[in-house]
């Protein structure tokens, strides 16, 4: 079984990707889900960011996303320190998770394959990509927040031309259409590389 990465920069369209990938019957695995999910549910992780980041991290035993975001999407430090912290877990959890899937590959969706240092874990990398204006006009309308808020978020992600000479395949998200052959085309090709 192939594993490979999803990646791409906030507001490429990593999610509207992944998604033509589950409906041409691919297992993915959604690292920032599953982390969300970890960071409650496992009382070692609460513990950990807790010391890291205070009380504050968590609200009612809901973790307090806002909070978190404020504290470490303007200090590097502390966001790497939280990393540390989470990423050992999800990688733990995608592996149990990916041996139980019967595919030709796997694709775990993650937004810092490069900026954690981990395109060893991977057979192979896709990046999405799109123009930063249409990538900030996706994310003010999805999440509803400030261009500053964005570009601090950018801030902490490698540029795209650093990415895309690590990658092995590039998915220009612009217009569905041409999104939606480019994943055919690359879906081809892993199972390809896979054998089937």
């Amino acid at each position: 079984m192939i594993i490979v990465a999803l990646t791409g920069g906030i507001g490429s369209g990593k999610t509207t990707v992944a998604n033509m990938f589950k409906n041409l019957g691919v297992p993915v695995y959604d690292s920032d889900k599953e982390a969300k999910d970890l960071m409650m549910s496992s009382k070692k992780l609460r513990k950990e960011i807790k010391a890291l980041l205070g009380d504050l991290a968590y609200k009612d035993k809901t973790l307090n996303r806002e909070y978190i975001a404020q504290k470490v999407f303007k200090d590097k430090g502390l966001l790497k320190q939280l990393n540390e912290i989470v990423h050992p877990a999800v990688r733990k959890d995608f592996l149990k998770w990916a041996k139980k899937q019967g595919a030709a590959y796997v694709i775990q969706e993650s937004a810092i394959v490069f900026e954690n240092k981990q395109e060893d874990f991977y057979d192979k990398i896709i990046l999405v990509t799109a123009p930063q204006e249409i990538r900030l006009e996706r994310v003010i309308e999805r999440d509803n927040v400030s261009k500053s808020k964005i570009m601090d978020r950018m801030g902490n992600q490698l540029d795209d031309e650093d990415k895309i000479k690590m990658s092995d395949y590039v998915i220009d998200n612009i217009t569905l259409d041409e999104t939606r052959s480019k994943v055919k085309e690359v879906h081809g090709l892993l199972l390809k590389d896979s054998g089937v």
